[in-house]
């Protein structure tokens, strides 16, 4: 009785919150502009790290897109919050439909839509690119994009987790940086696998780091 009641309280609980972030991720969508540079127009694997989940916003075609999230309960709530940006989600991680997931991913991929990826989540290490991301542009051919995120707005806030998660609260404005598109070749070793995640993961240091220095001019841009 005791399991049962405890069970029944976390699904309240889980409900709840689910309840709050689908309605802070709508208010929000109205409150936040986001400028985009060198915004890809054709089909792309989207690579953002973990911490700038909510770049989904940015998405120009959403009714082609399917962002990866993890199967995990926090997972559960960052997928039913993007319901209402009429974003759909593929469920999975590393650890938890894993392959499963992944497949899924390629068949959406295959039927022509676009695909975000977090590349260091769901549980870290932070800014190091998992070759999950990589394996996938090998199969379908499809570029990957890296992408970059940042405000200087005090709305931009920050979260005391390990992915010190960026999150708009209230107006704010904030730059997309998406980097040129790199192509995976089809066939690889598991030393030239490590090469293009060292690779990704260097572009998108690289693009936070010219985005954070160069911010007030791709504000203006």
């Amino acid at each position: 009785m005791a399991e049962q009641q405890r069970k029944t309280k976390e699904k309240i609980k889980l409900f709840v919150l689910i309840c709050l972030v689908k309605l802070f991720f709508h208010i929000e969508k109205y409150l936040l502009k986001i400028k985009s540079i060198n915004y890809p127009e054709k089909q792309s694997i989207f690579s953002m790290w973990h911490c700038h989940q909510c770049l989904v916003y940015g998405i120009k075609d959403k009714s082609k897109f399917y962002a990866l999230i993890s199967a995990s309960n926090d997972g559960e709530i960052i997928a039913k919050a993007a319901e209402c940006l009429n974003i759909k989600s593929v469920r999975g991680s590393t650890k938890r439909r894993g392959v499963a997931a992944s497949l899924e991913l390629i068949e959406k991929l295959k039927e022509g839509n676009s695909a975000a990826i977090m590349v260091d989540g769901p549980r870290g290490p932070r800014y190091k690119v998992k070759d999950g991301i990589i394996n996938i542009a090998k199969i379908t051919g499809i570029p990957i994009v890296p992408c970059a995120w940042y405000s200087k707005a005090k709305t931009f806030l920050e979260f005391n987790t390990w992915d010190k998660f960026k999150v708009p609260f209230g107006p704010c404005r904030t730059v997309a940086l998406y980097g040129d598109p790199i192509f995976i070749p089809a066939e690889l070793t598991k030393e030239e696998t490590k090469f293009w995640c060292d690779k990704v993961e260097k572009t998108m240091l690289n693009l936070q780091e010219d985005l954070e220095a160069n911010y007030e001019k791709y504000l203006k841009a």
